[in-house]
């Protein structure tokens, strides 16, 4: 973990010094990212006096996410994601100390990229925990990395109880979030907080992210694997160079909802932690060969796309090249990464809705892929697609030009059951018994 310059150094840009605060965490982490913004409290939105009030879909945040100038939904800024083992089997108790803590974080700050967003979902594991299995209605099998990606890959299961993914545009709010569900504050945003929830669910894994134009830029000094020269564009939201999350290449939160049984309004989440290989990307590749891996050979002849994908509006495009794709894998030696993935959606449309984002946890570029989706087995078929081995019969194996496989290394791999808020402290594998 990155310490923090908490004497104010200058070296630091005002930028990367709240992504390592929200990456060092704790109370001097927040205490040294108020100061950077001349606080002394958090000073955010307050929540609403009756969190019942609040969508019933804990994964509903579009709707208060703010949209970019072509109208493609936009990801809040800083992102803090906790593994959570148990401490105990659950009881009434434990379920109601969770639940209450949650809705005192409601009160305080407003649910939106200016107070925060978050979700608590559970693992295969913590159904294991129970007599009674998982409702038939939910698709969440155990964790199984369909490959490592790439023989460099070593993958660690994420097999504790539960994640709790916090999101914010401020990152003071995250942080302070996390130290008044787990610390001994009694006061948030100036509202009074009795609950935590550290004596039921211990931290055992603690990950940042963070996304927006610049972001990566600026923070691409001093971190493995990024070739002399600082090569990711000034504008990009992402270190490979590009804009992602287009409106019509993105499933909608409707899509990605359960419909039907005890977790009616719940959704599935798949998250993993990947590593970047920055420095082949962007020494090995000019900008339209980075073009033709992440979107397609045409995309690149065209000049479809512009510096960072601004030209692209509110698609990729992607899935008007896929009858093309043999073709390109033949003749051109390549193929798209979204080319590849548009070939998994049902009629044309998206079946996984990502919120990812970046990281440099470790000091190391990477990305936390975070996907919602009906059924696990919808993000299995997506990340089928994404491998391409029917491309292999051309040449084209996970080193070759097969969309990006060979600029990434998969770390944490784990799936989780997103319960409908009604349900999210500690749920029962079938609530209705």
């Amino acid at each position: 973990m990155v310490p923090l310059p908490f004497d104010g150094s200058p070296e630091l840009s005002r930028r990367q010094f709240m992504r390592r605060a929200v990456a060092t965490g704790g109370a001097s982490g927040l205490a040294a990212c108020l100061d950077k913004q001349d606080r002394q409290t958090l000073d955010a939105p307050t929540g609403v006096s009756d969190p019942g009030t609040l969508p019933d879909r804990q994964h509903a945040w579009n709707d208060v996410l703010p949209v970019d100038s072509d109208g493609n939904v936009s990801r809040a800024t800083h992102h803090v994601f906790l593994s959570l083992s148990l401490s105990n089997d659950p009881t009434p108790e434990s379920r109601q100390r969770v639940e209450t803590a949650l809705q005192e974080i409601e009160r305080a700050l407003e649910w939106g990229p200016d107070g925060v967003l978050f979700t608590l979902g559970y693992t295969p594991a913590y159904f294991d925990r129970h007599e009674l299995g998982l409702h038939e209605s939910v698709d969440l099998p155990d964790p199984d990395p369909i490959t490592a990606i790439t023989a460099e890959s070593q993958v660690e299961i994420d097999d504790t109880d539960a994640m709790l993914h916090l999101a914010s545009d401020n990152p003071a709010a995250v942080l302070a979030v996390e130290e008044t569900l787990f610390g001994d504050k009694d006061t948030l945003n100036g509202e009074a907080v009795e609950q935590t929830i550290g004596p039921v669910l211990e931290r055992t894994n603690r990950r940042t992210g963070f996304v927006g134009a610049g972001l990566p830029a600026d923070r691409q000094a001093g971190l493995d694997g990024i070739p002399d020269g600082q090569p990711v564009p000034e504008e990009a939201p992402f270190f490979m160079g590009f804009r992602s999350g287009f409106r019509e290449s993105q499933a909608t939160e409707d899509r990605v909802t359960i419909q039907a049984g005890p977790f009616e309004g719940g959704t599935t989440q798949h998250f993993e932690s990947i590593e970047l290989d920055l420095e082949i990307w962007f020494d090995d590749n000019d900008h339209e060969q980075r073009v033709a891996r992440m979107f397609s050979p045409d995309h690149a002849e065209d000049g479809a796309v512009g510096a960072v994908g601004e030209q692209l509006g509110t698609t990729t495009g992607a899935k008007n090249v896929t009858d093309e794709i043999h073709e390109h894998a033949r003749d051109d030696g390549t193929v798209g990464h979204a080319q590849k993935l548009a070939r998994a959606r049902d009629d044309g449309e998206p079946v996984i809705l990502r919120r990812d984002v970046n990281t440099t946890d470790g000091d190391v570029a990477g990305l936390q892929f975070l996907s919602l989706q009906r059924e696990i087995t919808e993000f299995r078929r997506v990340r089928e697609a994404m491998l391409g081995e029917q491309f292999h019969q051309y040449g084209l194996g996970p080193r070759q030009p097969n969309g990006i496989l060979q600029y990434i290394r998969l770390r944490n791999w784990g799936s989780y059951l997103v319960p409908p808020r009604q349900h999210r402290a500690l749920p029962q594998p079938d609530p209705a018994h």
